[in-house]
């Protein structure tokens, strides 16, 4: 059972790169967290195995808000809202972090998104 974590980002928000990453982070460590707290020895794999995860973009909020609520149902996601302190509006939902989760799972909802 291969595991790996997956972030979807909006790709129609015009965050600088450095958003992005700061975004990406929030989203990983908050979805580790989560799975961590529902299989523990699932989270120490995927650490192990070396924490496989891939950055995929949706074009608008309403795509990814669909995809998360589907996704939620099957493994531990974490929605982030920005703070509002730098480029964007306080509150709006930027990504989610899905997994780690096996790989087939994730897959089945997001192989036809594209990479970051």
């Amino acid at each position: 059972m291969a595991l790996k974590q997956v972030i979807v980002i909006r790709d129609d928000l015009d965050m600088g790169k450095g958003k992005i990453a700061a975004q990406v982070s929030h989203a990983s460590l908050s979805a580790f967290r989560k799975a961590e707290l529902a299989d523990k020895f699932a989270a120490r794999k995927w650490e192990a195995e070396g924490q496989k995860k891939v950055v995929l973009k949706v074009g608008s909020g309403e795509e990814l808000l669909s995809l998360y609520e589907r996704m939620k149902r099957e493994m531990p996601c974490s929605l982030i809202r920005d703070a509002g302190h730098t480029q964007i509006e306080p509150g709006t939902i930027t990504c989610f972090g899905a997994g780690p989760a096996e790989e087939s799972k994730i897959d089945r909802y997001t192989k036809e998104l594209k990479l970051l």
